[in-house]
């Protein structure tokens, strides 16, 4: 049954919103943000801040948005003198004390109460130069996170979310009136697995983060739609870069996956984007030593190897390339040779599990394989083991970016990758490729979710992505035509293999889709 509707006004436009729908939601889709401190989707009611007061007509007294809910035939009006006279008033009060810290603030520039000052504050103070400002001391929260209570606006999101969200109640409001701050537990830290989202909620540069701090200004940093790569859980992220680094991750809403956290291994899971040692231009090996070369010659060597090759052939793959990479890849060694046996396998490291309480089904995985699940569908196991065996006696090997080669093999080892390994030093080829941060693609979740990604930076040299490579490959060997881009790449795997059947970049958006008959994995 669909939900009952309530129509209401909001300054002047209609709308319709589900019955039990709070104004300050409903206000969004009459395109009106109202402004607010304390309020957050994600996190329990509190109304404490009195920041979203809005004049509602037929009420005497103005009322908070965000713990009001819509009715029929209500006349909300965010603008009128009295609303507006009253929000100045709760914007003066806050800034009673808080510091004149902007030049020097992590937060600058993404800050809620820079943004609500501008829009909403007075043209000029009433506050007295020959009056103090109250002054506390930074405090160290956690391994991760910094308090500044000079800052604080009290709006207790980050307690909030302690207590309903994360269940570990270490954060409170000590004192009261004008001597109140957030408080930690005397015999704890704030040290819990989701304990990083504590910043991202911060409306002002309150609760900071120890790895970010004075790394880079809002305004110098680009941003990029992303998957996390740290577990199977798929939670959507922005990448933020800086001069072409990764310098932050933080977490992108998506209702259906990780609503709007990410946990800590997530967010500090990113240096490797950033690695200097990376390959940077193919390498073929001449006289028993590796030459850099240009693409054309590398893969004149490969399309030499397999159609030379005969008997069987084993990928080993990382569950962190992307789909695209991993069915080029599958494409051209299943029918790149002749009377080629082949054989794809992907290894899980596993690790341990940390579950949101608040949040049902979201979690820190314990398998720490991105797109394993992709993996899967694709036609590539989880016997490594078995495929390590295999691979002894294997005619060619393919390593797809994959750091750990424990076995030297007696046929024609071909290695793709970002970084060179020592033992694929014995590479026959050695073919460059982008980084998760460097390349659009897709990821499928362990629920079986399509999720894209999109590049944050370039990639360095001459490395390419891999679905790029595989496919250059393919046409090497007069299987068709080479795809252009990410989005070409993924319709040849929505046309060939029914799980991914219907999809395209335009219909996955940001958020993804679900692919058919792709089941979650068990807990």
């Amino acid at each position: 049954m669909p939900d009952e509707l309530v129509n209401l006004t909001i300054d002047g436009v209609p709308v319709a919103v589900p019955k039990g729908t709070l104004v300050i939601e409903a206000a969004k889709q009459a395109g009106v943000l109202v402004p607010h401190y304390c309020y957050h989707p994600g996190l329990p009611v509190a109304g404490v801040c009195r920041m979203c007061l809005v004049e509602i007509e037929k009420q005497p007294k103005l009322a908070i948005a965000c713990a009001t809910q819509a009715a029929e035939g209500m006349v909300v009006k965010t603008q009128s003198p009295a609303a507006k006279s009253a929000r100045t008033g709760v914007l003066e009060f806050l800034l009673i004390n808080h510091p004149l810290d902007c030049p020097i603030c992590d937060q600058a520039g993404e800050c809620e109460l820079q943004d609500f000052t501008f829009q909403e504050g007075r043209a000029g103070t009433r506050y007295s130069p020959d009056y103090p400002k109250r002054f506390n001391p930074v405090e160290d929260f956690g391994p991760d996170v910094l308090y500044v209570p000079n800052r604080c606006i009290l709006c207790t999101r980050c307690v909030r979310f302690m207590e309903d969200v994360a269940q570990e109640p270490v954060l409170n409001v000590s004192e009261r009136g004008d001597r109140a701050y957030i408080g930690v537990h005397p015999e704890a830290r704030l040290d819990h697995p989701w304990a990083g989202n504590v910043v991202d909620l911060c409306p002002v540069g309150s609760l900071l983060s120890k790895d970010f701090l004075h790394k880079a200004r809002a305004w110098e940093l680009d941003k990029a739609a992303s998957v996390c790569t740290g577990c199977s859980q798929g939670c959507n992220v922005t990448l933020d870069t800086r001069d072409d680094i990764v310098v932050r991750v933080r977490p992108r809403s998506n209702l259906e996956v990780n609503r709007y956290f990410i946990c800590d291994h997530g967010r500090m899971n990113y240096r490797w984007m950033n690695r200097g040692d990376r390959i940077e231009a193919p390498l073929v090996k001449r006289g028993g030593e590796l030459h850099a070369t240009d693409w054309q010659d590398a893969f004149e060597r490969v399309t030499t190897v397999l159609r030379g090759a005969g008997g069987r052939v084993v990928a080993l793959v990382s569950p962190r390339a992307s789909t695209e990479a991993l069915f080029f890849a599958r494409e051209l060694f299943r029918a790149g040779g002749r009377g080629l046996e082949w054989t794809g396998a992907f290894q899980l490291v596993m690790g341990e599990e940390a579950p949101l309480p608040g949040v049902p089904d979201l979690a820190l995985r314990a398998e720490r394989a991105p797109n394993g699940r992709g993996a899967e569908l694709l036609g590539y196991g989880r016997e490594y083991a078995a495929a390590l065996a295999a691979a002894e006696s294997a005619a060619v090997v393919l390593v797809l970016d994959e750091p750990d080669i424990p076995v030297r093999t007696a046929g024609t080892l071909i290695y793709v990758g970002t970084v060179l390994p020592e033992r694929a030093r014995d590479a026959e080829v050695v073919l460059p490729i982008a980084n998760v941060a460097e390349e659009d693609g897709t990821f499928v979740n362990r629920d079986g979710r399509v999720q894209r990604y999109a590049q944050a930076k370039p990639a360095p040299g001459m490395a390419r992505p891999g679905w790029w490579v595989f496919s250059e490959l393919s046409a090497a060997l007069g299987q068709g035509d080479p795809v252009a881009s990410a989005a070409e790449a993924f319709a040849r795997v929505a046309q060939t293999l029914e799980p991914f059947r219907g999809l395209s970049y335009e219909q996955l958006g940001f958020t993804g889709k679900p692919a058919a008959g792709a089941a979650a994995v068990p807990a």
